[in-house]
């Protein structure tokens, strides 16, 4: 079975400074020019009045990822 390398939607998203698990991978973002990943995007606490009030996701920036296992991404914010 193939396994890809980038398959983030799979992985919890934990935040190291207080272990509170912020949920898993919805999106990344990246550079266009370089291929260059820049930042993760978890869905925020609200996902039930997030319809209501808008967008709240947690954009993660590249450099606050600390580790990324195979089943969850240690990050620090």
């Amino acid at each position: 079975m193939g396994e890809k390398g980038l398959d983030f939607k799979h992985k919890e998203v934990i935040n190291i400074n207080n272990a509170k698990r912020l949920g898993y991978v919805q999106d990344v973002t990246a550079d266009l020019e370089t291929g260059i990943i820049t930042s993760i995007i978890v869905p925020g606490n609200n996902k039930i009045f997030n319809m209501f009030s808008g967008n709240n996701d947690i954009v993660i920036p590249w450099t606050n990822i600390k580790c990324i296992g195979e089943d969850i991404i240690l990050v620090e914010i």
